[in-house]
């Protein structure tokens, strides 16, 4: 006979799931400005520079507000961030739906919306797995991150549908009764599973758990921005995602300059997102067993050789070829991604770890 599932380990799997949900939908409503981007364009007329400026303005506000979000996520527990953040979405979709001038469009879906997403995003959900899943903090991370590719698979094509279907006010309205109907329930639910804070722990060769030597020190961010290993990994965050990021911009264009069908190029997308979700979710359960450095490494060499396989596509584009190309990013990206607060909490847990990871990624943002 089976052995029954144990009630702790049901209730942390479906917190890790809800964690993970609601990336998918927080980064589900970024991802999809894509294709409302195309639509916007249809029907105003505006010039891409200005549309392309709203999605500027919404990284840059979006990465500002995560530091104060990690001091927030240092004093409250952060699945109450998370509620307010999943009303704020709701909100701010909604009234997206309603741009009619470009300033509509900065100030709604730049500025609010952008906002909403941190409050709902990155870094409550670290903060709070790192709380509860420190003996396999690597594979948890990696499991919850992976809601980021799901977003990319389920909502993106979602609103595509709506849009076609019924168009993109209607579908911005649509993606904000999803949002908030969900991702509110799901915060409630994990308020009362977090703790407000808990002593880091370490898993020992034996098998025993003990108090990790990091946790009696609890360092600030003032005291952790004075440390090196701090500014070398802001340093490796930055140059990490300074090649993703721009693999990620432009590669659709690209690859139809180089000869392939947008329909192609566009897929690539897709399978970006597929294997970001191994990546992950990979790459976190083979941290907890190695070293975390080692694994990061070799994340950043597949991501390197991606760059190397895009060329090679520019060269001589096949379909095959792109793809391949695109499973190489998305694993390296995803694997260096997953890791990244697993690393900086290994050296800077405690109290203040919010505010020192919000730092910390400011590099990647």
């Amino acid at each position: 006979a089976r052995s029954p599932v144990h009630p702790t380990t049901a209730r942390q799997g479906l917190s890790l799931a809800l964690i993970a949900l609601t990336l998918a939908l927080a980064y589900g409503s970024w991802y999809a400005y894509s294709v409302f981007l195309v639509a916007l364009l249809k029907d105003f007329g505006w010039s891409r520079s200005v549309l392309g400026g709203a999605f500027s303005l919404f990284a840059l506000v979006q990465g500002a507000a995560n530091p104060l979000l990690g001091m927030l996520c240092d004093k409250v527990r952060p699945p109450a961030v998370v509620a307010v953040g999943s009303i704020a979405l709701g909100a701010a979709l909604y009234l997206d739906s309603y741009i009619s001038q470009p300033w509509h469009l900065y100030a709604c879906f730049g500025g609010l919306t952008a906002v909403a997403v941190a409050f709902c995003g990155w870094i409550p959900a670290v903060v709070q797995v790192q709380r509860r899943f420190q003996r396999r903090l690597g594979l948890a991370l990696g499991i919850v991150s992976s809601g980021v590719g799901v977003g990319m698979l389920v909502v993106v094509p979602l609103c595509q549908h709506l849009i076609d279907t019924y168009g993109w006010r209607e579908a911005f309205r649509v993606l904000a009764v999803i949002g908030t109907a969900f991702t509110l329930p799901a915060a409630l639910f994990l308020l009362g599973e977090t703790p407000a804070y808990k002593p880091a722990l370490i898993v020992q060769a034996t098998g025993t758990v003990a108090a990790s030597p990091m946790a009696g020190r609890s360092l600030t961010l003032k005291q952790a921005i004075r440390t090196a290993p701090f500014w070398l990994m802001v340093g490796t965050f930055f140059c990490g995602s300074l090649c993703s990021q721009t693999l990620h911009v432009h590669q659709v264009a690209f690859l139809v300059d180089n000869g392939l069908s947008a329909m192609v190029a566009a897929s690539v997308v897709g399978v970006v997102g597929v294997a970001s979700i191994v990546g992950k979710t990979g790459g976190g359960w083979l941290s907890d067993r190695i070293e975390r450095e080692l694994v990061y490494i070799g994340g950043v060499a597949v991501l390197v050789g991606s760059v190397g396989a895009l060329l090679l596509v520019g060269m001589r584009p096949t379909q095959w070829g792109a793809y391949s190309y695109a499973v190489m990013l998305g694993i390296g990206y995803a694997v260096t991604a997953a890791i990244m607060p697993a690393m900086v909490a290994d050296r800077f847990q405690g109290r203040h770890f919010g505010s020192i990871l919000a730092a910390g990624l400011f590099g990647s943002a």
